[in-house]
């Protein structure tokens, strides 16, 4: 693995947690919460910053926000008690396949 797919993994990871606490800072009205969000988000772009030395933007930016919407989704459901309909599913099932897509099959992420 290298570096960049390293780095991506990092700023997914800060990005989920920087979403996870936005929803508990309740419009930035509560500290803690707000300050894990801010400093999350920045850690996620730096760790973005990096990853985009190696891996092609556009190729980098789908697998972050792919993975990223799945996980956020997750907790959505574990966390905070949300439920998905049948559409919710199926567009779910869609970004994860191109995820995959890209990663198996894509001669431009660089494996």
């Amino acid at each position: 693995m290298s570096n960049g797919y390293l780095y991506l993994g990092i700023a997914i990871i800060c990005e989920v947690i920087a979403t996870s606490a936005l929803k508990y800072s309740e419009g930035f009205t509560r500290l803690l919460p707000s300050i894990v969000t801010a400093t999350g988000y920045a850690l996620a772009f730096y760790f973005l910053s990096l990853t985009l030395k190696t891996i092609p933007v556009g190729i980098a930016y789908a697998i972050w926000s792919g993975i990223g919407v799945i996980a956020i989704t997750i907790i959505g459901l574990i966390a905070f008690g949300q439920k998905l309909d049948t559409p919710a599913v199926i567009g779910l099932a869609l970004i994860t396949a191109g995820v995959l897509v890209i990663n198996v099959m894509s001669k431009t992420t660089g494996h």
